[in-house]
């Protein structure tokens, strides 16, 4: 095969030519197997990700330590390591992994499916697997949330919850309200509602968004009264990526009523703090009310396979895509609603419920933030603030300066913007390599650390976690600065 490039253009393409039409076998390329991408080492793995992934992340991962650490088998609440070292997973895939890693039940569900050889994609026919999962959703669904769009991921579900609202809005609504530090995705429509500069970055947004400030309902009031073109609004009911924000029941009740007034259509992303995380199946159940589309993710797929899920009222749906001449604008795509998947995901609803894994988020989550609670009174200089629900936790760091000895803090404290996150990264960072604890950070306030373990999560794990971070709080903000400094340069 001929290959003719530019050198000296750096943008030039590479022309590649075409095989030639003989009998001749083609060549194999130098693949790697799927044994040897199981044994492969750590240095092997680092540059296979620098050369062929993300280069720039491999950067914040040894700050971390993480790029040490090769995950060899995940079970349960623990991941296990190239050292047989079991991590507490308290980090749980932002939310992903509700019924912990590899359970016995979902993999037998895949294990059936695979011996059966059933079919994985059907397009052209109807399929008894996602049909029965659209219905165990709607069931598990209040109100008349009960028509369901199958999709791949949060964003995508996203994306389908967006489009049905604004095209059930009407042409003359098209704008939609989003909130500050708000995160609904990273595909190129619903980033248009992702308040994050990182992630916005120099991309063209749409130009009919409204941006308000969370839990503000007299902003709401003030959006819908001034412009009559406001047809949606998209809001988290707990913010993930903003710091574990809530807000109070009457915000979500006069939202409701103020949504009805003006006929704006409420979206509700559930994608993180959905599927029983909050001690609820959806966050906004704990408020009495319920939105005109929503959509689900994360761990709808069981930890075993990407499943997302849009769920709309009926008369919302028909409005948009009813009739036969509407209803393939936004039908399901390609993976949409994969055999295997929906089999995983049908089995991981049932588990959810036989197991009572939602009142145990619920029981264990406030287990969980009364223990927190306690080491903030211990530790009142370091821990400014716990907040959550269920098992969906933010433990918030003062700035850095505030956390020193008062003579520092002066010097330090005009650094406090730049250093934002440096606490919670040595924590993070030391969790890990002293405690075997993993956990995880948020988008856009960077003193905060996630917490979201699986729901599986007992009282004996959230001691282990809390008495972990105990420990290493007890330190001293200095020695866990020189430890976590002596971490890097060994």
């Amino acid at each position: 095969m001929t290959v003719m490039a530019k050198p000296e253009h750096t943008n030039a393409r590479t022309m590649v030519s075409a095989p030639s039409l003989s009998p001749a076998t083609i060549a194999k390329p130098d693949l790697i197997s799927v044994e040897q991408a199981k044994t492969m080492d750590v240095a092997r793995m680092t540059d296979l990700f620098k050369a062929h992934l993300n280069p720039g992340q491999l950067h914040f991962m040894k700050l971390l330590g993480f790029h040490k650490i090769k995950i060899e088998r995940a079970e349960g609440m623990f991941y296990i390591d190239q050292n047989r070292r079991k991590i507490l997973d308290f980090f749980g895939g932002f939310g992903s992994l509700a019924f912990g890693h590899n359970h016995p039940r979902i993999l037998e569900a895949r294990r059936k499916f695979q011996e059966e050889k059933c079919q994985e994609i059907a397009i052209a026919f109807m399929s008894q697997y996602a049909a029965a999962l659209a219905h165990n959703i709607a069931k598990c669904s209040p109100g008349d949330l009960d028509m369901v769009f199958l999709g791949s991921s949060g964003s995508e579900a996203m994306e389908a919850a967006v489009k049905l609202a604004e095209r059930a809005a009407g042409p003359k609504r098209p704008k939609v309200v989003y909130a500050e530090n708000s995160f609904h995705g990273k595909t190129k429509g619903v980033l248009g509602i992702t308040d994050g500069l990182l992630y916005r970055a120099e991309f063209k947004m749409a130009d009919n968004t409204v941006r308000i400030p969370f839990a503000d309902i007299e902003a709401v009031e003030r959006a819908f009264r001034s412009d009559p073109e406001i047809g949606v609004i998209v809001l988290e009911t707990i913010q993930g990526g903003g710091g574990i924000i809530q807000a109070p029941a009457e915000y979500w009740q006069k939202l409701r009523a103020l949504c009805d007034q003006h006929g704006v259509l409420w979206v509700a992303d559930e994608v993180q703090c959905g599927y029983g995380r909050s001690g609820r199946f959806y966050a906004f159940e704990h408020y009495g009310v319920v939105p005109d589309v929503t959509a689900l993710a994360k761990s709808l797929g069981g930890g075993k396979a990407a499943v997302g899920a849009m769920i709309a009222r009926r008369e919302i749906y028909m409005k948009a895509y009813g009739t036969p001449k509407t209803a393939m604008i936004h039908a399901m795509a390609t993976f949409g609603g994969m055999g295997e998947a929906c089999v995983t995901s049908i089995e991981a609803l049932n588990v959810l419920y036989d197991e009572g894994l939602i009142d145990n988020a619920a029981a264990t989550g406030d287990y969980l933030l009364q223990r927190l609670q306690a080491l903030k009174e211990k530790y009142p200089k370091i821990i400014k603030d716990v907040r959550g629900k269920g098992l969906m936790v933010g433990l918030e760091f003062h700035d850095f300066s505030q956390t020193l000895p008062m003579v520092l803090r002066p010097i330090v404290s005009v650094l406090d913007d730049k250093l934002k996150g440096s606490l919670s990264g040595f924590v993070g960072a030391l969790l890990l390599r002293d405690y075997d604890v993993l956990v995880a950070f948020t988008e856009y306030n960077r003193n905060v650390i996630r917490l979201e373990p699986p729901l599986i999560c007992l009282r004996e794990h959230v001691d282990r976690f809390v008495d972990a971070f105990d420990s290493l709080l007890s330190r001293g903000i200095v020695s866990i600065v020189k430890d976590f400094v002596k971490s890097q340069v060994r």
